[in-house]
């Protein structure tokens, strides 16, 4: 197996740090391979993607980066109330900082959940910069699946045992994350919120992984995102899977990505 460069940082930005991390397996180190870029759901952080970093850099040969956004995890908590401009907000304010500090160019925006929607902002806005894109599990609309979805997690944090769990990787935060959350999206400006004109945009490789039995989107979300783009792209719906393919169903992620990748610089 091979050896993995694991290192932290602290990425500055105006309102204070974004905590990251980054894996470098040894291949990597040699080669000039465009890296991955990892980016959260609505109740994510670093921590929470788990072992599928290093799993994803040994699987594919590339260096894997992600970071917890401001207000999440052991990034500075967010002053105020999340706008609803957030979703393209990360592209165009955090992604140069990332890059600058961090030690990357192009890159592979890999978004989970609403990290999907901002994945394909950062792939709409820099044409350049990313070499592919992979979704999962990504909104690209708004649905009554996920009003749906929103309204049962609302009842299930209601429980200690819950909320305690998310204050394990969130702290103080972990009210204002589940704010940010439930509350923006059941907001009236995301009443006929969608990226078709941000999909009509990309014309790099596009994969779009999504469950089969997803309880925050049904697989149209992946259906549109597939056929919006102008470029080639591919649409993988994961069998007895929900809204975590990468946890649920981590080696046909690992596997479907890794072919996905192999002709990707």
């Amino acid at each position: 197996m091979s050896n993995m460069d694991i290192r932290d940082y602290n990425v500055a930005i105006p309102q204070g740090t974004l905590f990251a991390r980054s894996w470098r397996p040894e291949e990597a180190k040699a080669g000039s391979r465009v890296p991955i870029l990892l980016l959260h759901d609505s109740l994510g952080s670093v921590e929470l993607w788990r072992e599928f970093p290093e799993q994803l850099a040994r699987g594919t040969g590339r260096r894997v980066l992600a970071y917890d956004r401001l207000g999440f995890g052991r990034s500075t908590p967010y002053p105020g109330t999340i706008p609803f401009s957030f979703i393209g907000d990360e592209a165009e304010i955090n992604l140069p900082l990332l890059q600058e500090q961090m030690g990357f160019g192009r890159f592979i925006p890999f978004g989970h959940s609403v990290g999907g929607g901002m994945a394909i902002m950062m792939a709409a806005r820099y044409k350049e910069d990313c070499a592919a894109l992979i979704t999962e599990a990504a909104q690209s609309f708004t649905d009554k699946e996920i009003f749906g979805g929103l309204h049962r997690a609302r009842e299930l944090f209601r429980d200690p045992e819950q909320f305690a769990r998310l204050k394990r990787y969130h702290g103080e935060k972990a009210g204002w994350v589940l704010s940010s959350w439930i509350d923006t999206w059941l907001s009236p400006p995301f009443e006929n919120w969608t990226l078709a004109g941000e999909l009509a945009k990309i014309e790099i490789p596009v994969l779009a992984l999504h469950g089969d039995h997803d309880e925050y989107g049904a697989t149209e979300h992946a259906r549109r995102i597939s056929t919006g783009t102008a470029g080639p792209a591919r649409m993988v719906i994961i069998e007895d899977c929900g809204h975590v393919p990468h946890r649920e169903r981590t080696e046909a992620v690992l596997e479907t990505v890794k072919a996905f990748l192999a002709d990707v610089p």
